[in-house]
């Protein structure tokens, strides 16, 4: 294994003193905690795919030493998570997929209708900027630019299930976004874009065999680790989760999310409105064919 110094170099940028005061706390969180640290390197090492993966995402070795994923998360689940996750993905993927996925390319899950000039789609993605909360994400875009993210991991449930772990859930960070949002929602024939997104990712869910889906609360958070969640959060995850048929859990950091959207039947749809429901749900079923055949090609 590398020295701790050598991987904070891969991690952090030593031109920018933040960045570097970053480096020095996770040398000696590292240090304290170097045994488990060298366990996790071992579990990499011992296979050539996961040994690429580990050098060319470096943050394997970081995310266990900072309070990321949610709330109230301890050293030792977060190196669980890590090993998990990737182990799954290692298990399911292939490798001339896997490897580009963790150096920022994107895979194309759907190509959806055009809004203000561009299309809309979605991916699988992901940046080292979202590793706080998740270890891979389904991002919706308009054009070049991010809409919606629904960030995850993937790791066993309680009874062992594998299932889909959902950290967070980001909006659109640009200018008139909420004219935009308007915009894509009546290209999709009135189905919010937040909805979309996380429709999309019970497709991926699916797709890759996974039995189950939990979505952090408010209280799960992992921004609770560090101040108010009232200043972190833009949107309530709770609220939201339930009106998409989250229910409780015993863990009340985490909710369960069905894996399929319950539909109206056209019998509770209002007669105005049940030709735009015929071609919202025409788009959903594009979507679960398309996703299951994107997923389809990178099996192994």
């Amino acid at each position: 294994m590398q020295s701790f110094y050598q991987l904070s170099k891969q991690i952090y940028d030593m031109e920018n003193p933040r960045e570097v005061r970053r480096a020095i706390i996770f040398c000696v969180r590292a240090w304290l905690h170097r045994g488990k640290l060298q366990e996790l390197d071992a579990f990499f090492r011992k296979d050539t795919m996961l040994s690429k993966l580990a050098d060319i995402y470096p943050f394997v070795y970081e995310q266990p030493t900072r309070a990321f994923f949610y709330n109230k998360s301890t050293f030792d689940e977060r190196v669980r998570i890590v090993e998990k996750h990737m182990q799954f993905l290692r298990g399911k993927l292939r490798e001339d997929v896997l490897l580009p996925l963790y150096q920022r390319e994107s895979l194309p899950l759907w190509t959806g209708p055009e809004c203000m000039g561009v299309e809309l789609t979605a991916a699988l993605f992901f940046d080292y900027g979202q590793r706080k909360e998740g270890l891979m994400s389904v991002i919706l875009r308009l054009g070049e630019a991010s809409l919606y993210q629904i960030i995850f991991w993937i790791a066993p449930a309680v009874d062992g299930t594998p299932a889909m772990w959902i950290g967070a859930m980001q909006g659109p960070n640009m200018e008139d976004a909420r004219d935009v949002v308007k915009q894509a929602t009546k290209a999709c024939h009135s189905y919010r874009t937040k909805n979309l997104v996380l429709y999309i990712a019970q497709a991926v869910a699916r797709s890759l065999g996974l039995g189950r889906i939990y979505a952090v609360t408010n209280e799960g958070y992992y921004a609770n680790n560090h101040v108010r969640v009232d200043r972190k959060l833009k949107t309530d995850f709770s609220e939201f989760w339930r009106e998409a048929g989250g229910t409780d859990t015993e863990d009340r950091r985490f909710m369960e999310l069905p894996l399929i959207e319950k539909r109206k039947t056209m019998e509770e749809v209002p007669t105005r409105k049940r030709a735009v429901y015929r071609r919202r749900f025409a788009m959903l079923d594009d979507i679960d064919r398309e996703v299951m055949e994107r997923i389809g090609e990178i099996l192994q």
